[in-house]
């Protein structure tokens, strides 16, 4: 048995390579993180984000007896611990001491390999003393577009063992976790001493072929908000279980027992024999003392022929259904709240009775849940993309799945900027969302989860305009949970003070993009006033001297208020304009669409005028403006986001095309650096995001001279969100070498060695911003969908690849061009084609698949689509399953 072809990326040795921890959970359900080491870390099941969260007694091992030659060896499943590399703002590769501890008194294997395509982990034990090969394959359910698959509470293990010696082995994989019921997620737990434990209980249950221990604590009160349920199961009926201990001794001392007797020996027997553990009564279950709780364990015996092998699969499920309020919000404080516990819920909890329920899924569905997840990480592992691109592209969506998103028992979507740690040292503390709620400044990069989980996006776009938008169309940039309480209207807020002027503006290219992706002329019209409010209020705000440019003080995602006339406002600012102009258009609001149109094209001319340079464009301070916290003539890296914006959405261009493509060439040359050397002695007043050799894309620069004495907030940071945006444009003006370098910079940062490419950082760990690296895929697809219009756009590719993967509303696949051929190949969903454009390079053709809407369904033996394509300029089109 090998395992499924789906998964592509390097073999990393996993010392050399300590960073990796991938995420193992679904979206709004917490997760734990399997790492390079072979290790389970970063415990955040409870509701709150802890990258720090330890839980002792939680881990695999492996017993391998042989008769003769004799030997018996016990391995903890998990490589020697290593010193952390001291990586600025990062912990991913930090080992807790409670591990330490164990791999100091029992074994672990001599090293580990990793690799993987996320959501599927891989890890190769390796160990000269274990003549057994054994891999461990970890995942969760991820199926783009499916939100309910992608959102299951649990972690899925396979363990594959090969007995690839000339002599038969025997022996036990173990797996073991502790009963975390009534834990809070964020006290450090001493061994199986905690706050909130005692009274916990594991009892034990055998059916449908699996052993399971279902882990609860009946002496909390059901709204307690760490009352819940675990299992921990394996597919074996005959799987011992050691159902309390405390000490690992006791655990290895259980392997050790039950190896000869319960594997080899009973193997031996007839399938119909008793298990000596079956008909123990329930009732025998002991509940913890106060203050502690019990670890369980089960050992699924083996015996192994030479060339044998066996897989075994472990799954672990949890539900803890009340998440409260445990963040701090922005904002004045409220003492009309007193001491109000805000339940908030989760949306799992309305899906699953409990733990047990959520196992009942995983067991059922195992199979289908793996090979969808397949059908997903294969069309990128297929694809033509290099390994590093494969690697980060799918790791888009880790964040969408980390403590930084959940859901509500209502259904409704929310987002802190990323969760609180050693990326957040000037923060409010180590555990926790940072930055609450729903940001819409950091949001404004963020496409990952808009293309991948549409109707999730749509809910953050309904939560704007029916719940924060004031009475006079601004919206606060952070919303207030639970959504009945008062809003952050006419209040400071924080990050900045007051309502951030590009959080507006993306509030209506967002809603244009919901709409495209999706959301429905119906959804449209609904929200229509809300946004002409929304407009009109930018409008008499900021556009108050008839040039059509935004002036005066305007409030950005920089935590500061810029001011003059700027690109960075600007181009949000036309894009806007536009998006709104083809919305207008759409309501059959022509009025408004021609008013948009003709304050777009006065205030494009205008701006073009006025600041570009010659080779980038400048801000321009007016008199009177603030001169703190600006940056003058120098080169701003997102100068250009409405244009990035734009062209995602099919808008134009909002400027001269020469000088857009110019000044992007210059955003790269002058704000690409290599080699940051120590931090000490940079002059870096705030966070280090890239260091020594790295190379990153500065937020600001002065090529020309001129730095402010204060210049603008973050000037000499690096920010992955930046970066991505940056790259993306470049490879839509074909600028492939600009893009591919500042690609190149960042997952050379988040390789694994030094970052986590699973978790790239900012204001926060699993931080919103770097969401923008899906328009890089996009981009490097040459990748457009209209969702109500059936239309996709290709663009010949600009990566030298033979297929590239794309992502539209009903369905993902392939597509590439084949000599004079194109093959667009659905491999997950289906695809509705209503209209098909191919641009770029020569030849450039316009296909259309006859007919109105026409769908296009992948099924088991291929895709079905009706004969009849009839195509222009001699092209062919060719729809085929993978």
């Amino acid at each position: 048995m090998t395992w499924p072809d789906d998964v592509r990326a390097a073999e990393c040795d996993g010392a050399e390579f300590g960073h990796l921890a991938m995420p193992l959970g679904g979206i709004g359900t917490g997760n734990l993180a399997i790492c390079a080491d072979g290790g389970l870390r970063q415990w955040q099941l409870h509701n709150i984000g802890n990258h720090a969260g330890a839980l002792p007694g939680s881990f695999f091992a492996l017993r391998v007896s042989r008769w003769e030659p004799p030997l018996d060896e016990v391995r903890i499943l998990q490589a020697p611990p290593r010193d952390s590399t001291g990586t600025p703002l990062v912990s991913d590769d930090v080992v807790p001491d409670w591990q330490r501890d164990l791999l100091s008194r029992c074994p672990g294997v001599a090293r580990t390999t990793f690799c993987g395509t996320y959501p599927i982990a891989r890890v190769r034990y390796l160990d000269p003393a274990v003549p057994l090969g054994v891999t461990l394959e970890a995942f969760n359910p991820l199926v783009p577009l499916d939100v309910d698959v992608s959102s299951i509470p649990a972690a899925f293990f396979t363990f594959r063992l090969i007995n690839d010696g000339d002599h038969p082995l025997h022996g036990t994989l173990g797996a073991t976790v502790q009963n975390a019921v009534g834990w809070d997620g964020i006290t450090p737990i001493d061994g199986v001493v905690a706050p909130g434990y005692g009274g916990n209980t594991n009892r034990l249950l055998r059916r449908e072929g699996w052993t399971s221990v279902v882990l609860e604590n009946g002496a909390l009160p059901d709204d307690a908000a760490g009352a819940g349920q675990m299992v921990l199961a394996a597919d074996d009926p005959h799987a011992a279980a050691l159902l309390r201990w405390r000490h690992a001794d006791e655990f290895v001392t259980f392997l050790r027992s039950r190896a000869l007797a319960s594997g080899a020996q009973r193997l031996a027997l007839a399938a119909g024999v008793a298990d000596p553990q079956r008909h123990a009564p329930q009732s025998a279950t002991v509940a913890s003392p106060a203050g502690s709780t019990w670890n369980t364990g089960l050992g699924v015996p083996f015996l192994l022929q030479p060339g044998q092998q066996r897989l075994i699969r472990i799954a672990l499920t949890w539900y803890f259904p009340n998440r409260y309020i445990n963040f701090e919000q922005f904002g004045p404080d409220r003492p009309e709240w007193g001491r109000s516990r805000f339940w908030l819920g989760n949306h799992y909890a309305t899906r699953y009775g409990d733990a047990q329920d959520v196992f009942e899924r995983v067991r059922r569905d195992w199979s289908a849940l793996r090979e969808a997840t397949g059908a997903w990480t294969g069309t990128l592992a297929g694809s033509g993309l290099d390994d590093a691109a494969v690697t980060h592209f799918a790791a888009q969506l880790a964040t969408v799945r980390s403590p930084t998103c959940f859901r509500g028992a209502d259904g409704r979507f929310f987002a802190f900027e990323g969760v609180l740690g050693a990326s957040t040292v000037m923060w409010s503390g180590s555990s926790g969302g940072s930055c609450p709620l729903n940001c819409t400044h950091v949001w404004n990069y963020a496409q990952a989860l808009a293309a991948a989980f549409p109707e999730l996006e749509r809910s953050m776009r309904e939560t704007e305009l029916e719940i924060m938008q004031a009475p006079d169309g601004y919206i606060p940039h952070r919303v207030i949970a639970p959504t009945y309480l008062r809003q952050l209207w006419g209040e400071p807020i924080g990050g900045p003070d007051q309502p951030a002027l590009d959080g507006m503006l993306g509030t209506i290219l967002k809603a244009y993009r919901e709409y495209r992706g999706g959301a429905g002329i119906d959804w449209l019209r609904r929200y229509w006033p809300n946004l002409t409010r929304l407009v009109r209020h930018v409008d008499r705000t900021w556009n108050v001297d008839g040039t059509g440019m935004l002036s005066g003080v305007q409030p950005s995602t920089h935590d500061i208020d810029l001011t003059g006339r700027n690109p960075f406002m600007g181009t949000l600012w036309l894009a806007a304009l536009r998006a709104a102009e083809e919305m207008a258009l759409l309501v059959d609001d022509a009025d408004a669409g021609a008013t948009y149109r003709a304050t777009f094209s006065q205030a494009s001319e205008a701006y073009d005028a006025a600041l570009f340079t010659g080779e980038y464009y400048a801000q321009r301070l007016l008199p009177g403006d603030n001169t703190d916290y600006q940056w003058g003539d120098g080169c701003l890296t997102d100068q250009l986001i409405g244009q990035w914006w734009a062209h995602q959405l099919d808008l134009g261009y909002l400027l001269p095309a020469e000088h857009v493509r110019t000044a992007l060439a210059a955003v790269v040359r002058h704000n690409m650096r290599r080699g940051f050397g120590d931090p000490r002695d940079f002059n870096r007043p705030y966070r280090v995001f890239a260091d020594g050799d790295d190379a990153g894309l500065l937020l600001c620069t002065w090529p020309r001279g001129g730095r402010p004495a204060v210049p603008i907030r973050y000037a000499d940071e690096v920010w992955t969100g930046s970066e991505y945006q940056v790259a993306a444009h470049c490879w839509r003006e074909g600028l492939q070498h600009e893009g591919r370098a500042v690609l190149d910079g960042v997952w050379a940062r988040y390789d694994g060695r030094r970052r986590n490419p699973f978790n790239e950082i900012e204001c926060g760990d699993h931080y919103a911003r770097s969401l923008a690296g899906w328009s890089a895929l996009e981009a490097l697809a040459g990748f457009a969908h209209d969702g109500p219009a059936g239309a996709y756009t290709l663009r010949r590719p600009g990566v030298p690849s033979t297929s590239v993967p794309f992502l539209a509303r009903s369905g993902w696949g392939l597509w590439s061009q084949q000599g004079d051929e194109l093959v667009m190949a659905c491999t997950g969903g289906r695809l509705d084609v209503h209209r098909l454009t191919v641009v770029g390079g020569e030849g450039a053709c316009k296909a259309f698949v006859d007919g109105t809407a026409v769908p296009i369904r992948c099924t088991s033996t291929g895709i079905e689509f009706p004969d009849g394509i009839r195509l222009i300029d001699g092209q062919t089109l060719i729809l085929a399953a993978r």
